[in-house]
């Protein structure tokens, strides 16, 4: 009896953090809808992917993970997997939200493919307000001022995607070389 009392109890504490998870995408997507650098994306991209929170921590040598979720034409499709690798000068931690947009099919089908990298030629676009952060896949820092709805659409298609990060909190010092690989599993039906 008591076991089955313990497994309720767990099931029922788990719904709520789902729930708060399935929030998560939700306001991030907002977020980025909100966001003058990344707003018009939406209306003509094939696809992207969300995610929410990506954690990233490195002294000389560093790392970056996240869980995401995958959409195609704004439906929910799968869920990818960020996993990143730096070496250089840098000290300290963050987390970060990141969006990467999909410019057509190709584009879409290359990420899912299973695991996709994006080397250390590619960038993202820094969306923070007033202050200075790392964006994303280079390592190289970028800085932005002003509100995030008051900024304008900034960012291009580099191999058919693009690719924006909100700072969340956190301080990082970063001059090094990274790259983010990714991992993708489709979406099973229920």
């Amino acid at each position: 009896m008591r076991a089955i009392r313990a497994f309720l109890m767990s099931v029922a504490m788990t719904m709520p953090a789902a729930a708060a998870l399935a929030d998560s995408y939700s306001e991030t997507i907002e977020l980025f809808k909100n966001a003058g650098q990344s707003a018009a994306f939406f209306a003509n991209c094939y696809g992207y992917a969300v995610f929410p929170t990506v954690g990233k921590g490195g002294l000389v040598i560093g790392g970056a993970h996240g869980r995401g979720r995958v959409f195609e034409h704004g439906a929910y499709v799968g869920d990818a997997t960020l996993n990143q690798l730096s070496v250089g000068f840098q000290a300290g931690g963050q987390a970060y939200s990141q969006i990467i947009f999909f410019q057509d099919k190709r584009a879409f089908d290359e990420f899912t493919a299973g695991n996709f990298e994006f080397d250390a030629s590619a960038s993202a676009v820094a969306i923070t307000a007033a202050a200075s952060g790392t964006a994303g896949t280079t390592g190289a820092t970028a800085a932005a001022s002003g509100g995030k709805k008051d900024a304008t659409t900034a960012g291009n298609y580099y191999k058919g995607m693009a690719v924006f990060t909100i700072v969340k909190g956190g301080a990082m010092y970063e001059a090094s070389v990274a790259g983010q690989k990714f991992s993708y599993k489709a979406r099973t039906a229920h």
